[in-house]
């Protein structure tokens, strides 16, 4: 009997390290903690998958449900900072305030934008209301977090226009002034999905002549910014990277946009940028990253541009060529009224490419960038702060993130 047990816990454990190993760069930084957090959220997505099969609800729900049963974070204000719930033009926010210094009549403003795919996380949580309020402390900034509807609630483009309307509430005077920000000195920043909001908005607002308060800055931290080719040199070095692999941000596409799930292995060969596509091919040029990207990048890789295929794609996603959704195929006319911008990429990250050719084409408008990369990070990296996911990653990003912000604001 005891000889049976033995071999059960060794069974439970060869099937559990099977099932946690992953093979991963030298370079990457604390990489059994990263196996186990990929495990963690690989664990909790079948789960959720089960729930949605079974027809108890939408996965996407569920997994979100379970986030927030053990993360979710009231506004709780201190001495030291003011954090509250409130609504911008029918968006939900969570403002973050430091107590007034005497030195300074007026703060620094930021609006931040979270990320998870379109379809997860929330301002509320524990990861996102830590790094807003370090980023509020540091800087003595107000710090507007939005709490955007996400998928399946909503698709594109809610998120999109409740980014924008929150945005745009609190570049009012008024609202300013109440908060006591200084008009001259406000940035928007998101990370992932929400560093596509972000770019999404800011370019927006770049163009409304009528805006008397303009944002001196953009932060973004490994935005996604187009679903136009799945095959770049870190999409494809990176595919099987966690925490996230090529065909899950194929799929947060689709959720996004609110496409057939059939057609994520099409996005995956490139299938809906086919050369028989016209409609396509003009906006080739805003991402050939053979020409936009270092060679430290291109690696060996080569582009895959399919001789054939669907054209019904975009007729059915139409939004794979909007600019609201797919920030980095705007035309220079627009790059060219963008502020000075902080772009953040890790190499071992599918959306490192699409970061690396917004700034390289937001420096070929004029704009001033800095692009800061880091080679032993990860996609998300930048949350993981707090035990017991903290991570060097995450320490090393947003201290050079705000460390930016602080001498650029």
């Amino acid at each position: 009997m005891r000889a049976a047990c033995v071999l059960l816990l060794a069974a439970l454990a060869a099937l559990t390290a099977y099932y946690v190993y992953l093979p991963l760069p030298g370079t990457m930084s604390d990489p059994w903690k990263l196996m186990l957090l990929d495990a963690t959220f690989r664990a909790a997505q079948q789960a959720c998958h089960l729930i949605h099969y079974l027809r108890l609800g939408h996965h996407l729900i569920a997994l979100n449900g379970l986030i927030y049963i053990f993360d979710k974070m009231k506004a709780v204000s201190s001495e030291d900072m003011k954090i509250t719930d409130t609504v911008f033009d029918g968006v939900e926010v969570r403002v973050f305030e430091p107590p007034a210094k005497r030195e300074e009549r007026l703060k620094r403003g930021v609006v931040y934008i979270h990320g998870g795919g379109w379809a997860l996380a929330s301002a509320r949580i524990s990861a996102y209301n830590n790094l807003c309020r370090v980023m509020a402390e540091s800087l003595n900034a107000v710090v507007v977090s939005v709490e955007y509807r996400l998928v399946p609630e909503v698709c594109f483009p809610e998120q999109y226009y409740d980014a924008l309307r929150a945005t745009k509430h609190f570049l009012q005077p008024d609202v300013l002034a109440e908060y006591s920000v200084d008009p001259s000195r406000i940035a928007i920043s998101g990370d992932s999905a929400g560093g596509n909001l972000a770019a999404a908005v800011c370019q927006q607002l770049s163009k409304e002549e009528h805006l008397t308060i303009r944002l001196k800055l953009q932060a973004l931290v490994y935005p996604a910014l187009q679903a136009f080719d799945f095959n770049t040199p870190s999409y494809q070095q990176n595919r099987n990277m966690p925490i996230l692999p090529r065909y899950v941000m194929a799929y947060y596409w689709m959720y996004y946009l609110n496409g057939n799930y059939d057609l994520v292995h099409s996005l995956l060969i490139n299938n809906h940028t086919a050369l028989d596509v016209g409609q396509a091919v003009s906006f080739r040029g805003h991402l050939n990253w053979t020409s936009l990207l270092p060679s430290s990048f291109k690696k060996s890789y080569k582009p895959v541009i399919q001789t054939t295929g669907k054209a019904e794609i975009i007729q059915e996603l139409p939004a794979l060529l909007d600019v609201r959704a797919v920030p980095l195929l705007a035309e220079n006319e627009t790059l060219q009224l963008q502020p000075k911008t902080y772009i953040l990429t890790c190499e071992n990250d599918v959306l490192r490419d699409d970061g690396a050719m917004y700034a390289k084409r937001l420096e070929n408008a004029g704009v001033q960038v800095t692009l800061d990369h880091f080679d032993d990070c990860f996609h998300g990296c930048m949350i993981f702060t707090v035990w017991p996911t903290d991570f060097s990653a995450g320490l090393q990003t947003r201290n050079s993130y705000i460390k930016w912000l602080d001498e650029n604001l």
